[in-house]
């Protein structure tokens, strides 16, 4: 009852915050419009013939041209999203969010049916319904509000504030957030090229509570980043008598960049070290089969006793024009008994037959937003940007007495980016599992055929 209640708050909340930035946007165009006091006086004076009609035109041009030289107290503008920047640049807020909707169908084997007898079919969900609210305060406080809608309820994703331009450090950041690891992770779900991030993303720590510090070096051609995490619940809370942490740092670098980023060579490595408890806080790995509208996972170890883990993580990625490579590879080993070994990769590359290139962030070390070359639009032409890709990606979770199983997924993909805000996705992805005996279920070598779509816009 204490969780819907405080759902209900934060809903409250978001509304509210709504309505006060609308009341903001409202109040700036109605700024705009109301006339002038030079106006006013030049209405006077052509209404008792004072000025001609002409020199009323006249000078109600320049008025007009003047009072919109003048600084407003808020800018409101929009750049893939709504923004608000005050006249002297000490604040700043953007208005964002996103909608995915996804169609999947399923086809299993029979040795799929026989371990999960719900897993092929056909089905509709909402992969992702987010709203945010981000900005500087004073031009050296930022903040960032996240809220994920899709299944019913309400999860925090990014929820914190941080100090910019620390000299030495760069940034420092605590909240919700997520942790410096992986380059497929820390890429945007808006922005991935295909619409699940790979198998051994299962390995990757994603979101938690902490504190982190990054920066840029050599003119933005190295990346860093470090910090210190509690593992947290969706609302990013947590309370525990027993170890919960973890330190993860990421650094990256770009050995050739040319062609401001459409020519490039991305390397990176990330570590993370898992302090644990055994038995008060098992550790498990676990993934489903690069489709999120289904509860299944094909690979599974169960839940191991370990005092820690630690994740490594090697990624390189290159950008030529239109075509461009990545991969990664993860390794885990758990600190108990018997020092268990898990690991797993993936390599994709992708091709934009319109000519466009994947975007890079060189200050950040990941991609961001493709912007078309000619937008989509059924009357005055221009057919967006198109991009193909294939994938191939494989975790391994098998080790001693732990038969958690084998699965190699190959994903073909299919991107139609409209314009900068809306894209619509297709994947086809051939699933392989072997020597799964865990939790209860068997797969001695299934296959599974899955086919879905998303459609997207983000703001």
């Amino acid at each position: 009852m204490e969780r819907y209640v405080s759902l209900r708050k934060l809903l409250l909340g978001v509304v509210t915050i709504l309505v006060f930035n609308l009341c903001i946007v409202l109040q700036s165009t109605v700024a705009e419009e109301k006339k002038g006091v030079t106006e006013e006086i030049l209405e006077i004076l052509k209404s008792e013939g004072t000025i001609t009609e002409e020199q009323y035109n006249e000078l109600m041009k320049k008025a007009k041209e003047e009072r919109e030289e003048e600084p407003k107290d808020f800018r409101v503008y929009w750049k893939e999203g709504i923004r608000l920047d005050s006249k002297d640049k000490q604040f700043k807020m953007k208005i964002g969010g996103r909608t995915q909707i996804d169609w999947n169908w399923i086809g299993d084997d029979q040795d799929i049916k026989d371990a999960f007898p719900n897993f092929g079919g056909h089905g509709v969900e909402f992969r992702r319904a987010r709203i945010y609210f981000e900005g500087t305060i004073y031009d050296s406080t930022f903040f960032k509000s996240q809220f994920d809608f899709a299944g019913g309820d309400v999860d925090f994703k990014d929820v914190y504030i941080g100090l910019k331009k620390v000299p030495v450090v760069g940034q420092i950041t605590a909240g919700h957030q997520k942790e410096p690891f992986s380059l497929n992770e820390l890429t945007s779900s808006k922005y991935i090229t295909f619409m699940e991030r790979a198998l051994p993303n299962a390995f990757a720590p994603g979101r938690n509570t902490g504190i982190k510090l990054n920066n840029s070096q050599l003119e933005d051609r190295m990346t860093w980043a470090v910090g210190a995490f509690e593992n947290v619940d969706d609302t990013g809370d947590a309370f525990a008598d027993f170890s919960d942490y973890n330190v993860t740092a990421r650094v990256t670098g770009l050995p050739w960049y040319a062609d401001e980023g459409k020519k490039l060579i991305h390397l990176g490595l990330s570590y993370s070290h898992q302090f644990r408890s055994g038995n008060n806080n098992p550790t498990r790995y676990r993934n489903r089969p690069e489709t999120h509208n289904t509860s299944v996972r094909l690979v599974d170890t169960g839940d191991i006793s370990a005092d820690d883990a630690d994740l490594i993580n090697p990624e390189v990625a290159l950008v030529y024009g239109p075509f461009s490579l990545q991969g990664e590879y993860f390794y885990a080993t758990l600190d108990n008994d018997e020092d268990f070994d898990f690991s797993g990769f993936y390599a994709f590359a992708s091709y934009f037959l319109t000519g466009e290139s994947r975007k890079y962030s060189a200050s950040k070390g990941y991609f961001g937003r493709v912007k078309p070359k000619e937008n989509f639009h059924q009357t005055k032409g221009g057919w967006g940007a198109w991009e193909v890709g294939v994938r191939y990606s494989y975790l391994d979770l098998e080790d001693g007495g732990i038969k958690g199983g084998k699965e190699s997924n190959v994903t073909l993909g299919l991107n139609w980016y409209l314009n900068p805000n809306v894209r619509w996705m297709f994947n086809y992805i051939y699933v392989d599992v072997d020597d799964r005996d865990s939790v209860g279920r068997a797969i001695d070598n299934g296959n599974a055929n899955i086919f879905q779509t998303r459609l997207q816009i983000d703001f």
